[in-house]
C-alpha cells in the first residue's frame, strides 16, 4: 500500500507550480538562514565551496555554488571523454537497435529520450551513462568533451523525482521529465548531453553566455535542485573504463573511457 500511495502523492506533487513555488523559496532572500542546516543535513562539504558559506545570499545561490580552483581536475588524455558532473551511476551499457535497457528495472528508447530527434539514428548503437546526482553533489554541468554545440533542445515535461524510487516505481521518467538537450560535435563523433529535471527543480539553466565552442571540463549548465543527466554516444565511437559499473560514484572531470578515432 506504501509504494501505490507515494506515487500518487509524487504524481501530485509533480505539477510544475510545485516546482516553481519551491524555487522561488529557495531564491528569497529568507532561504539564506536555512544555508547550515541544508549544508549539515546533506553533509554538503563547505569547505570545497568557493566561498564561505556567510557570503551566499540564498540557498539557490548556495545549491549552485563553484567549487575551489583546482578540486575537480579534468583528464588530460586526448581521447577521455569525462564525467560532466559529480554523480551516481545509475545506468550505462551499450544501446541495442536504439534501446537503452534496464534502467532500475525499465527499458527506454533513444528516440523517447532525444524527444524524436532526427539525430536520433546517430545513437542507435552507441553508448549510455546515467548519471543521478543527490543534493549532496556540486551541481554544476561541464562539457564531457571538445567540441561544437551543434543543436539544443528544451523539452517541457513533468518534474518526477529521478532517485532511486523514481527510477524504479514511476512509469519512465527519464523520458517524461522536462529536459535540456545538447548535443556537441567532438572529432570523434557526436554526443548528447540529456539534462533531465526532477521533483523541486524549478529550471535547468544553460551558463551565460553559452560558447558555440566548449572544451572538455568547460561549464555548460547547472542544476537548482538533484537532478540526473543522461550521457550518450554517436554509434562505434566510445569504449568505456572496465572497472566503471552501476553504482560506481564519479568526480566531474574523471575519464569515464576512450574515444575510438578512425586514423
Amino acid at each position: 500500500m506504501a509504494k501505490p500511495l507515494y506515487r500518487l502523492m509524487t504524481e501530485l506533487s509533480s505539477r510544475k507550480w510545485v516546482s516553481r513555488l519551491t524555487g522561488s523559496l529557495a531564491k528569497s532572500k529568507l532561504s539564506r538562514k536555512f544555508i547550515p542546516k541544508f549544508a549539515e543535513a546533506y553533509g554538503i562539504r563547505i569547505q570545497d565551496a568557493e566561498k564561505p558559506l556567510h557570503e551566499y545570499s540564498t540557498l539557490n545561490e548556495f545549491f549552485t555554488r563553484r567549487l575551489k580552483p583546482g578540486l575537480r581536475p579534468i583528464d588530460t588524455h586526448k581521447d577521455s571523454l569525462v564525467s560532466p558532473v559529480d554523480a551516481l551511476i545509475t545506468g550505462m551499457g551499450p544501446i541495442h537497435e536504439g534501446a537503452i535497457l534496464n534502467i532500475k528495472g525499465q527499458d527506454y528508447t533513444v528516440e523517447e529520450l532525444l524527444n524524436r530527434s532526427p539525430r536520433v539514428v546517430n545513437y542507435k548503437h552507441g553508448f549510455c551513462f546515467v548519471l543521478y546526482l543527490s543534493p549532496t553533489d556540486y551541481h554544476r554541468i561541464h562539457s564531457p568533451a571538445s567540441g561544437d554545440v551543434v543543436e539544443s533542445e528544451h523539452v517541457p515535461g513533468k518534474v518526477y523525482p529521478v532517485n532511486d524510487f523514481g527510477l524504479k516505481h514511476m512509469r519512465r521518467v527519464l523520458s517524461r521529465n522536462e529536459r535540456l538537450i545538447t548535443f556537441i560535435r567532438e572529432e570523434a563523433g557526436e554526443i548528447a548531453v540529456v539534462k533531465v529535471g526532477a521533483l523541486n527543480v524549478s529550471s535547468i539553466r544553460y551558463i551565460e553566455p553559452l560558447p558555440q565552442r566548449l572544451e572538455r571540463g568547460g561549464e555548460l549548465a547547472y542544476f537548482e535542485f538533484g537532478s540526473t543527466v543522461v550521457l550518450l554516444t554517436e554509434n562505434g565511437i566510445f569504449k568505456p573504463r572496465d572497472d566503471l559499473g552501476v553504482g560506481s560514484k564519479v568526480k566531474m572531470g574523471e575519464a569515464l573511457g576512450r574515444f575510438i578515432r578512425k586514423h
